[in-house]
């Protein structure tokens, strides 16, 4: 980068940075959403906490600055908006650095910090790992048994299950001899890539998406044996896709060959749950069991199980690019590692 260019991102990181959005692709309703977020945020920074003139710019922002931003907005907003505008700011942040037109990215140590706090609900439902494998077992429907297991061993959200792609899944024995998979999972077998994009409205691998994906980061997630196992299955009679981008899950009955998609997900999750008594109407959240739900489950057995925070944050998606090139170089290999010791059985 040329210091013309560094000195413009200074002088106007917003347009900047909105602009590189551009180029990448990302829809005029994602470069809106930044936008607002970007701009709320600036003028935030004018004043300071006893509203008086702070005059501060985007590049002087500290993290205490990112935190008081932050704690500014609850009250105002419910948790999940509260997270997707952390989100977005450490996006900006995490590109600016990136690029050079910023030192350092101060909303690092704050998405670090709020992910402490993930899934400790004490009034959430608490379902043991073998009543999960008696639920398990009643799915009989390859396709429901194949997203629900996808869901409960990856941790993985409704969104970014609907939004894989035949090319995310490599397997070691793999029926499919039309599939190319993606570059970064060249030589990992049995792993599931996801990526941090698309968003929601996003033109990508040739097909819109209509859900959108949350991740700091682009993960590689290992597939253990029994995953595998019930993937291949599924593999074998799957409909053949009607999207170019050949989605991995589709659907077997009115959207025959097209791409499942989150209403489809929940459906499927609270049909099965009221069969098995962990769904009631006007119950909420804490107590039935839905796809989110089992984001919930994996997190909580898999870090019990390990006693590893890092590693299920990293799963999880929750830890950026900045974050964990802090952690050791061969953390692929960690991880997998780690999973596959203390990865629960499902029975399957």
């Amino acid at each position: 980068m040329s210091v013309a260019d560094t000195d413009e991102a200074v002088e106007e990181p917003i347009e900047y940075f909105l602009q590189d959005l551009a180029y990448q692709g990302k829809s005029d309703r994602t470069r809106a959403a930044y936008e607002r977020v970007l701009d709320d945020f600036e003028q935030f920074l004018q004043r300071d906490v006893d509203g008086n003139d702070a005059s501060l710019s985007l590049s002087e922002a500290t993290h205490r600055d990112c935190m008081a931003y932050v704690h500014s907005l609850r009250g105002d907003v419910g948790d999940s908006t509260v997270a997707t505008y952390a989100s977005y700011l450490h996006r900006f942040y995490a590109y600016m650095t990136q690029v050079g037109a910023f030192e350092s990215n101060p909303m690092g140590l704050v998405v670090e910090e709020m992910s402490e706090t993930i899934e400790t609900d004490p009034a959430r439902r608490d379902v043991s790992i073998p009543e999960m494998r008696s639920f398990v077992e009643t799915i009989g429907h390859p396709l429901d048994r194949a997203a629900i297991v996808t869901l409960l061993k990856t941790g993985i959200r409704a969104g970014e299950l609907c939004n894989l792609d035949q090319r995310d899944l490599h397997l070691a024995d793999d029926p499919r001899s039309d599939v190319t998979v993606r570059p970064q999972l060249d030589g990992r077998p049995d792993s599931l890539y996801v990526a941090a994009e698309p968003s929601r409205g996003d033109q990508t691998n040739h097909e819109t998406r209509e859900a959108s994906n949350k991740r700091q980061r682009d993960t590689v997630i290992p597939i253990d044996d029994e995953l595998a196992r019930v993937l291949r299955r599924w593999l074998a009679v799957r409909p053949d896709p009607v999207s170019p981008a050949k989605p991995l899950f589709t659907g077997t009955r009115d959207n025959w060959g097209r791409r499942i998609t989150t209403n489809m997900v929940h459906h499927t999750v609270e049909l099965h749950a009221r069969e098995h008594g962990w769904y009631h109407d006007g119950a909420g959240a804490a107590n039935n069991v839905t796809p989110h739900y089992f984001r919930h489950f994996f997190t909580t057995h898999l870090r019990d199980r390990t006693g590893d925070r890092g590693i299920v944050k990293y799963l999880r998606g929750d830890v950026a690019q900045d974050i964990i090139d802090t952690y050791t170089h061969d953390w692929g290999d960690r991880v997998r590692q780690v999973y596959e010791r203390h990865i629960y059985r499902l029975g399957v």
